[in-house]
């Protein structure tokens, strides 16, 4: 399979890490559950909201490593439906997930609150001013 990169320009110079990146996320995004929203807050301020009905805070955990944030949902196994529970529909997931996002260098998690079923991830970008300096030039010899 012959598939063009993105990064492969001779002008992006250092942007492996980006393409190694671009590949990691590939990887984490094909599952769909729980569904989630992501929000920009204003002033470097992200909100990521996961749909978590029916897990505690004890059943849920967000660890960051390496750039890498990930929020683990663990159920303990149900017991099977027995005589005293005989389900019609069955439309609320009885699983556990694990979803991860890559996170930009220098985002930061600030807070993680779990509220009516949402589980909010709170994401700060701390303000960065841009850098210009001059660069002398040798003469060869």
């Amino acid at each position: 399979m012959n598939r063009t990169l993105l990064f492969d320009s001779p002008l992006l110079l250092g942007f492996d890490h980006t393409r190694s990146l671009l590949e990691r996320a590939a990887k984490i995004s094909g599952d769909v559950y729980p569904p989630f929203n992501i929000e920009d807050c204003g002033d470097g301020r992200i909100r990521l909201t996961l749909a978590v009905a029916g897990f505690g805070s004890e059943s849920l955990s967000v660890t960051v490593e390496d750039n890498q944030l990930t929020i683990v949902g663990k159920r303990d196994p149900e017991p099977a439906a027995g005589p005293d529970r005989a389900f019609l529909h069955r439309g609320i997931a009885a699983r556990g997930f694990q979803r991860g996002f890559m996170l930009a260098d220098g985002l930061e998690v600030d807070a993680a609150v779990l509220e009516d079923g949402l589980l909010c991830v709170d994401l700060i970008r701390p303000h960065s001013t841009k850098r210009s300096r001059p660069v002398p030039i040798r003469t060869a010899g």
